[in-house]
């Protein structure tokens, strides 16, 4: 698919992986669509780019059907969707207070949350987004539109206190082949990222020695991943119509 000239929304848009990525597309001629709970970073992003922002909430129906409907009234209905909006949070399945030795039980609210947003809150994002690429006149391939997802290298190899995480990116992971053939027939095309460890605005709160230490445990090269990085891979995954229901692991190895 060629970039130049599509319309494309971007979740999480305005920090991070779904920043870089929204930059990106922008940068190629895309008209993006900056999807996003945080109106001030979110807003600058769109207006650094020439595209839009939409206030978007992944947990609700309502937010997120306005958020389509904004951005598609600015750019036309869009080709692509690329899914960044997540969340991190950590916790044993069991804990164990310090000071009393009490034992604590997952925090259940941190699970659902998890849950919701990083699982359930792609598939609304693609259900939306896909059912308005259909409506669209194939391109001269017969493809409509392409959605990336983001899982991460938890779905596969999830670390201590990465319970919840890893189940929520274990399902993104494990729906994009059956949504890819659910969509086959209609030229829309689905794959899904599963980065490593990148320089986030998340990941750059930690002390400088601690992301030091988790960049030299990657082979090569020893470094935490770029944002950039991210992008240059969604772009791709986008550019080439041959790559479908794809999962690819972007960590060093």
């Amino acid at each position: 698919m060629d970039i130049q000239g599509i319309a494309a929304v971007v979740t999480g848009a305005a920090s991070g992986l779904g920043e870089a990525t929204a930059r990106e597309l922008a940068r190629r001629g895309a008209k993006v669509a900056v999807f996003d709970r945080d109106a001030d970073k979110g807003g600058k992003v769109a207006a650094d780019i020439g595209g839009v922002f939409c206030e978007a909430e992944v947990t609700s129906e309502e937010k997120i059907a306005a958020a389509f409907a904004r951005a598609r009234d600015a750019h036309g209905q869009e080709r692509v969707l690329v899914n960044c909006a997540g969340v991190a949070n950590a916790a044993k399945t069991v804990g164990r207070d310090k000071q009393t030795g009490e034992i604590k039980f997952y925090p259940m609210q941190q699970f659902e949350l998890a849950i919701a947003i990083n699982l359930i809150g792609t598939f609304r994002c693609i259900a939306h987004s896909a059912a308005g690429m259909v409506t669209l006149d194939p391109l001269d391939d017969g493809e409509r539109g392409c959605i990336v997802n983001t899982a991460s290298v938890a779905a596969q190899d999830g670390q201590i206190g990465q319970v919840a995480y890893s189940a929520s990116k274990g399902g993104v992971l494990a729906m994009a082949l059956p949504i890819a053939r659910d969509l086959m027939n209609d030229g829309i095309r689905v794959n899904t990222i599963l980065p490593g460890v990148f320089k986030t605005p998340m990941v750059a709160m930690m002390p400088e020695h601690v992301q030091e230490a988790l960049g030299a445990q990657v082979p090569f090269p020893k470094r935490l991943g770029k944002p950039e990085e991210y992008a240059q891979l969604a772009c791709f995954m986008v550019e080439s119509p041959y790559m479908n229901a794809e999962a690819v692991r972007l960590d060093g190895g």
